[in-house]
């Protein structure tokens, strides 16, 4: 049976996202939505108009594409026009959309403790705790290599994190112990969660699957994900008093707004707040109602 052959426009959006050194899974994003809008426009993607596109962006608001994503094809759409077809007076006809600014979801300490606890396994209980003890985001974790750990400095090395941005991050005196203990028991080689071909790495999708099915075992009622853990980490910093610019450098932010979003989450920084209502002593309420 002979395979589909891969159009030449295709190869070529392909050579020119690599040629930038774009990331493997942003090259499957990228070629997905063009593909789509192929499929949408039903004949060659070179004879595409900038009536098209506004036709395209109008079909996915009335199908209901959530915001993130249509702005994901947007830059997928924007990079083959302007690259690959050399076409940037298109890129002008696509428009980005407003997206809601949603507060992250947080875990409790007792929640995160209850989920490490329950975690299946050695290798996923370490992952889970370097993505709370560390902050790091689920790619970040699962291409972390046992070379990238720095005992000496206390830092774990992050290699093209996100913004293909080297970084370091925090490496605590207990979040030593515990990975110690870890290549002890389970002795990585190359990577430090290798996956089920050790020359690999573990996947994101299967950290993905381990944190939602153990939140659910364990009857914690939130949506919770390995980013939930990143999540939960800055905001028990900012519980802790550590200044919001120094959380910005810890998850390797490049903008101080994208940190400040803790803030609102933060309990304590609530609990301090006396409610108006609480100075109204004259509203309390009868101990014998009349009849």
């Amino acid at each position: 049976m002979s395979e589909t052959p891969i159009s030449p426009l295709r190869v070529r959006m392909l050579e020119d996202m690599r040629v930038r050194k774009f990331r493997e899974p942003t090259q499957k994003d990228y070629i997905r939505h063009v593909k789509s809008f192929s499929i949408f426009l039903g004949r060659s993607l070179a004879t595409a108009t900038p009536e098209d596109l506004r036709r395209y962006q109008v079909h996915q608001s009335r199908e209901g594409v959530q915001p993130s994503t249509m702005n994901s094809a947007v830059s997928a759409l924007r990079f083959f026009f302007r690259v690959t077809l050399d076409r940037p007076e298109m890129c002008r006809h696509v428009t980005q959309v407003r997206e809601e600014r949603k507060l992250p979801v947080v875990l409790s300490k007792e929640e995160v403790r209850q989920l490490l606890e329950a975690a299946p396994g050695v290798k996923y209980k370490v992952a889970l705790s370097v993505a709370y003890g560390a902050g790091l985001r689920v790619s970040e974790i699962a291409n972390l290599k046992v070379s990238d750990i720095d005992s000496k400095r206390m830092l774990l090395r992050i290699e093209q994190g996100k913004g293909k941005k080297d970084r370091y991050a925090l490496l605590s005196p207990r979040l030593l112990v515990i990975l110690r203990d870890y290549w002890s028991v389970a002795k990585p080689t190359i990577w430090l969660f290798p996956g089920r071909d050790p020359l690999k790495p573990i996947t994101t999708r299967q950290l993905h699957r381990v944190v939602r099915k153990t939140a659910e075992a364990i009857g914690i009622n939130k949506r919770v994900s390995p980013h939930v853990l990143r999540h939960s980490f800055a905001t028990h910093l900012y519980e802790q008093g550590t200044d919001i610019r120094t959380i910005q450098v810890l998850l390797g932010h490049s903008k101080l707004d994208t940190t400040q979003r803790y803030a609102h989450v933060a309990a304590n920084v609530l609990r301090e707040v006396t409610s108006p209502l609480d100075l109204l002593t004259s509203l309390r309420p009868e101990k014998d109602p009349p009849k």
